[in-house]
């Protein structure tokens, strides 16, 4: 009895701590308490619902919402997004609340030519053919379904103190329940390719004629029924009828035919067709606008595709301004899970800036891949085996508001808390809740070392003005994948627009990033403050054809204009590159379709330091030049043309240039990267060999590294113009001036030191602490440096300790340093130091 008390008054307080969850606490991390979550949804599948039994569904929403505890306390809302089945179960809602429900209860793809269950020694594949996902799973009706989100709803509120909200899903494809709606009466609408032939629903195709009974349609659906129109209609009554709070569109619908795909209704992969950019644009808008005058006020959150704004545009006539500003109460697409499946993290944060560089109001999300229910694949476990490189990276991304502001994502999402069998294993959130907080805990705070100055509206002006020069608009995003792939360290974002609106407002947070876009339109507000920006001390890179630039804007970037070569060149430059065992390839090919055009830019000569070129015969042209004028105060422009190396072979995505062959035409930007002040160089055997992912970012004065590293094999080297980076708890050999480190797969580092200095090994870590400071921190192995040190600010000198060549209890050998100030934040520095350096605040 005393031992059943005990348990009791246990749970008791542990509930009740987590029913206090809502508040906020005056004892709760201040960073987290600063950088709280809107709202945290838990996606799962009915699949853990293994017995239709209250008593055991009441049991498993105790064990979600237990689970992720630690995590919900740092939300303002809880969500729970369930994948019922894949969307039919609202195509087929005929009112009934008796009517039986068929949910995703299989392993593979359900809607194929062969039998659930069939051949299960045989040699088909799960996206051949199915399996239930247990001997004899529980059948459901709607009514069933209502009760569980009811239960969801009352349990959640119950232990976690915080509103909850339950989402329904719709999936274009055929990956999750089995749909008589798509694949037999109504595959008209089926118009996309994503997964062979006529797998996808396309969100403008029209319906046939259907004497069945539906929920919005009890005499039936008429000839040429829009898909938006039948779709907004049933979701409205079965929402309503069911209890739910919003829908969540999957897998691209909503935007277009071919949501995974480079090619779509405008690219077939060969030539582009401007001429149908128009029609399919206003069947995308139609869609959202039947759906809401159908359904009129549930909130939409959506996937959206798995490629970038840019791509989508061009290839596929997605209009994503006209949807963001059509007021339909929508949440954006997040950023794309599939870096999880093919470690392209180029295209999931390409994709993911591009989406929040404009907004439809101030919310966006991030989402984590944690389990697949479908697929028999749990990401966390063996996908990432662990890793939390696909949490670091897109949490380093950040956007910047019209008024200058640093915006970090206010929702976040995780696929899904249950995987293919049914099971939540906790070990999945207790190891990926202490990585998702310790991101949180340091996000950007400041603009990142690169800020991608996103062309948002200029590109959605060029598809309806002139959609002529939409490859143009593809080549851009693709390059810029490819850049971010090679290592180019960018993970800040803002739209033209909102740059425009801060340079004018005065604001000038920039002043430590190099800004990164394309040519801006002639004439334009964009130009004039780019150009403003450079002249006052700013650093700009350039990418991407100039023809349709300005002749002011050609003479700041020290270019004139030449005929457009495209096919292979010679390549010469004089930049420090990466070092491999063998020679690097000095060819590279540039297809003008994939290129947004031929290579035209020649250099203006003296004033223009040519630091690239292509040669083709006798011909040739200047793909990489930099300019600095002495009267910019420390401005400088740099340009790259930009070789998109890769073009569309099938499949879903553009296929690279093999890099023993041909030099990858997206290295070329980080290389001139390190001549406007931030050098990332690589070390590897040999140019097929992957290079690492970076993204630096800036919170409370210090930088932080987080990175994938595809093979560990690979050195980086790093000097910038605070001086060699030097992590806090690892040790690096400085060679010529910069820090050398080969990291785990995934990184995430803190640096507050910066060290001029040749060569040596220098190690920097901390100790214990003094009474009353922050941290006490250690840095061995100095020569005659340099140091310069960025603690958190604002940070007055008289707080500030360092002491050189002493240990503990530190009574002698203080030094003082000298304060500096910079635009990117104040820092300590120290000149001709040897030795042990150490330091607190």
């Amino acid at each position: 009895m005393k031992q059943f008390l005990f348990s009791f008054m246990l749970m008791s307080t542990f509930l009740s701590c987590l029913q206090t969850g809502h508040r906020t606490s005056n004892v709760e991390d201040p960073d987290l308490r600063h950088n709280r979550f809107n709202n945290i949804t838990l996606e799962m599948s009915l699949k853990p619902f293994k017995k239709n039994d209250k008593r055991y569904i009441s049991d498993v929403c105790h064990e979600v919402f237990t689970q992720w505890a630690s995590l919900i306390r740092h939300a303002d809302t809880v969500s729970v997004l369930l994948w019922t089945a894949d969307g039919s179960e609202i195509l087929d809602y005929s009112g009934s609340l008796d009517q039986p429900l068929e949910w995703a209860k299989y392993i593979g793809n359900p809607n194929t030519e062969h039998e659930v269950d069939s051949d299960p020694d045989g040699n088909l594949s799960i996206h051949e053919r199915a399996f239930t996902y247990m001997d004899n799973p529980p059948e459901f009706t709607y009514r069933d379904l209502r009760y569980l989100v009811s239960q969801i709803k009352k349990i959640g509120e119950r232990i976690t103190g915080k509103p909850v909200r339950v989402g329904e899903t719709f999936d274009p494809g055929p990956e999750f329940a089995k749909s008589v709606f798509k694949y037999h009466k109504h595959p008209e609408v089926c118009m996309g390719a994503t997964m062979g032939s006529k797998t996808f629903v396309c969100c403008y195709a029209t319906l046939n004629a259907d004497s069945s009974k539906y929920a919005g349609f009890p005499e039936g659906i008429a000839q040429d029924t829009p898909f938006g129109t039948f779709l907004g209609r049933q979701s409205q009554h079965f929402l309503t009828d069911l209890g739910f709070d919003y829908l969540w569109l999957s897998n691209g619908f909503g935007f277009g035919m071919e949501p995974w795909s480079a090619t779509g209704a405008i690219f077939d992969g060969k030539d582009f067709h401007p001429e149908k950019i128009q029609d399919t644009r206003s069947k995308i808008i139609n869609f959202w606008m039947l759906f809401r005058q159908e359904c009129p006020d549930f909130r939409i959150e959506t996937r959206g595709t798995n490629l970038s704004v840019g791509i989508d545009l061009a290839a596929d006539g997605v209009d994503l301004r006209s949807i963001y500003k059509g007021g339909y109460n929508l949440l954006p697409p997040p950023n794309s899970p599939w870096a999880a499946l093919n470690g392209d993290f180029g295209l999931e944060l390409t994709g993911y800036m591009s989406r929040i560089a404009e907004l439809p109001d101030d919310r966006y999300m991030f989402r984590f891949y944690t389990h697949d229910p479908w697929w028999v694949n749990s990401p966390w476990l063996d996908r990432y085996v662990r890793e939390p490189h696909d949490i670091y990276l897109p949490m380093a991304v950040a956007r910047i508001n019209a008024r200058g502001e640093v915006k970090i994502p206010t929702h976040l999402n995780f696929l899904t808390i249950d995987n293919s069998y049914g099971a939540m294993p906790v070990q999945v959130p207790d190891e990926v809740t202490p990585h998702i907080l310790q991101a949180r805990r340091h996000a950007p705070d400041q603009p990142g070392l690169v800020v991608w100055v996103y062309p948002f509206d200029e590109y959605h002006d060029l598809a309806s003005g002139q959609p002529e020069r939409i490859q143009e608009i593809y080549y851009g995003d693709w390059f810029i994948r490819q850049t971010v792939n090679e290592g180019f360290p960018m993970n800040t974002v803002i739209s033209t627009t909102n740059f425009v609106s801060v340079m004018k407002s005065g604001v000038s947070p920039f002043r430590e990033s190099v800004l990164v876009t394309v040519v801006p339109p002639a004439g334009s507000e964009l130009e004039e403050q780019l150009t403003r920006f450079v002249k006052n001390g700013g650093k700009l890179l350039v990418y991407g054809p100039v023809a349709n630039g300005s002749q002011e804007f050609l003479e700041l970037l020290g270019l004139k204009l030449a005929e457009p070569l495209s096919g292979e060149f010679n390549l010469q430059v004089s930049l420090e590159m990466d070092q491999t065992d063998s020679p690097s390839p000095t060819i590279f090919r540039h297809g003008a379709n994939m290129s947004g055009g031929g290579i035209e830019t020649r250099a203006v000569a003296p004033d223009t330091e040519i630091l690239a070129q292509a040669v083709q015969g006798q011909e040739k042209r200047d793909i990489a030049v930099l300019r600095e004028d002495p009267r910019w105060k420390g401005g400088a422009v740099g340009y790259v043309r930009g070789t998109n190396s890769a073009t569309y072979r099938g499949g879903h995505l553009l296929t690279s240039d093999d890099p023993v062959t041909w030099f990858t035409g997206g290295t070329m930007m980080r290389l001139v990267l390190s001549r406007i002040g931030y050098s990332l160089l690589y070390n590897k055997k040999s140019d097929d060999i992957r290079n690492p992912v970076n993204c630096i970012s800036r919170n409370k004065n210090a930088f932080w590294f987080s990175g994938y590293v595809p093979n560990l094999t690979v050195e980086q080297r790093f000097l910038f113009p605070q001086g060699a980076p030097i992590m806090t708890g690892w040790e690096t050999e400085i060679r010529q001036g910069y820090a050398t480190y080969r990291f785990p797969k995934a990184f995430f580092e803190e640096c507050r030191v910066f060290v001029e200095q040749e060569k040596g090994i220098i190690s920097c870590f901390e100790i214990p602490n003094r009474y009353k400071a922050q941290r006490r921190i250690q840095i061995n192995g100095l020569e005659q440096a340099v140091v310069r040190i960025y603690a958190p600010v604002p940070l007055l000198p008289a707080n500030f300790q360092a002491f050189l060549n002493t240990n503990y209890p530190f009574k002698t050998g203080k030094i003082e340093p000298v304060v500096k100030t910079s635009p990117s934040g104040d820092f300590f520095e120290f000149q001709d130091i040897s030795g042990q350096l150490v330091v607190s605040w």
